[in-house]
């Protein structure tokens, strides 16, 4: 099925995807990878898209926090929704360099824009009594135990890895700057918004904002938003070209399609793993869940070719 143009999309970029390997960490290489998604974006916008962009932040808040352990003795650490809204920026930078100069070549007239964004979590979210998302270094349990003791962190035993600091992964209820999102939309700006997830912050009892020690994922408020602005399309931009089950056995297979409640079966049935594919698919359950029209999940190469309908695996909800 292909997808039609003249449209409005929440395209969601994931931050390991501006880190290739190992030996391409550095800043010049983190820009270098998100020119090369931004290039494929911009020509899904010079095609006729208009275009709002979420990312992940996930290792770069993690060198933000790196960088706060080395240096207890000297200065104070980061907080986390701070460290969120660092990367907001930086990241956000790196994508609007990166868009002008596609922007400029391909000869379309349209501007970048960055906003710092919060999302509304509940505070008497599960996960505050029970943090399990993994941030930061690993460190061996003596180490751990020592800066959980000195900073209050708490922290676990990460999958056979080391030991890492854990922090709670609540839920996101609201775009705090939606308006402002959706005016800079109609505007005719392309978007940068909801970037690592939000920059996670609670509602107290006279009304006013406070930031939280949590992250909120990146690909539930990426569905979050696509929801509330009432986008046509929701496009995770991932590593892989479609979604497989099986994957990476000899049983792989691609999928093509998925309905809402194919989504939902394979998901129960435990095919996408909860550090890779599985937020993704739950994350595209919820929109669809919530009204959402049609969802695609593909890697940046390929973006055309998926609106073309040529490949990716298209998200649609039930006949």
């Amino acid at each position: 099925m292909s997808i039609n143009h003249q449209r409005t999309a929440v395209v969601a970029v994931g931050g390991n995807s501006l880190i290739l390997d190992k030996d391409r960490q550095k800043i010049p290489d983190q820009y270098q990878a998100a020119a090369t998604s931004m290039h494929y974006v911009a020509e899904m916008i010079a095609a006729g898209w208009n275009v709002v962009i979420s990312h992940g932040n996930g290792p770069q808040v993690g060198f933000i926090l790196r960088r706060s352990e080395i240096a207890l003795q000297e200065v104070i650490p980061v907080p986390m929704d701070y460290a969120t809204a660092d990367t907001q920026g930086a990241i956000g930078y790196m994508l609007q360099r990166a868009l002008h100069n596609e922007f400029r070549r391909m000869g379309v007239k349209k501007q970048a824009i960055t906003v710092v964004t919060q999302v509304r979590v509940d505070d008497d979210d599960p996960a505050f009594a029970d943090p399990s998302k993994p941030i930061g270094s690993f460190m061996d349990e003596a180490t751990a135990r020592q800066r959980a003791a000195e900073q209050g962190w708490i922290v676990k035993e990460d999958a056979g890895r080391g030991w890492r600091r854990v922090v709670p992964s609540p839920l996101p209820r609201a775009i705090i700057e939606l308006d402002v999102i959706q005016s800079l939309l109609q505007a005719g700006y392309v978007v940068i918004a909801g970037g690592g997830g939000g920059i996670p912050v609670v509602e107290t009892v006279d009304g006013d904002l406070e930031g939280v020690e949590a992250v909120v994922d990146k690909d539930f408020a990426s569905s979050l938003l696509a929801n509330t602005l009432d986008v046509d399309l929701f496009l995770i931009s991932t590593g892989v070209e479609k979604v497989a089950l099986h994957f990476n056995t000899p049983e792989q297979h691609w999928l093509d399609c998925l309905t809402l409640t194919e989504a939902r079966h394979y998901y129960a049935e435990g095919h996408f793993a909860s550090g890779s594919m599985g937020p993704k698919i739950k994350a595209m359950i919820d929109f669809l869940e919530r009204g959402g029209r049609q969802g695609l999940i593909t890697d940046p190469t390929n973006i055309g070719r998926a609106l073309a309908g040529a490949t990716g695996t298209l998200l649609l909800p039930d006949p």
